[in-house]
């Protein structure tokens, strides 16, 4: 069953959570297809204050970059409050970004 606009499968972030390297590979995926692009940025994770958990804690970050040939995804584990948390991932996003339009793409 997808269960929203990015096609990500609902049977899987009721297995795995929200915060999943399956459910953001569907979603960078998803991206990448509803906007007809080259490349894609999905994120998801838990910045806190609350939300945490043992296996989750806060600064659990999933982000996945979907290219031309292939989907890459990488879990972090970023420390700090929710500002800092947010500004790591976002810059850790854009990073994996890059890295992997240069190696498809290399100048």
């Amino acid at each position: 069953m997808k269960v929203n606009l990015l096609n990500v499968d609902g049977d899987a972030i009721h297995a795995h959570g929200a915060v999943s390297e399956d459910v953001v590979i569907q979603m960078a995926n998803g991206v990448k297809e509803q906007l007809n692009s080259t490349y894609a940025i999905a994120v998801s994770g838990i910045a806190g204050p609350d939300g945490g958990s043992e296996e989750k804690p806060v600064g659990t970050v999933w982000i996945a970059i979907a290219g031309p040939n292939e989907t890459i995804a990488e879990k972090f584990l970023f420390r700090g409050d929710r500002k800092r948390i947010l500004q790591r991932t976002s810059q850790m996003g854009l990073s994996m970004a890059r890295n992997e339009i240069l190696r498809q793409e290399p100048l």
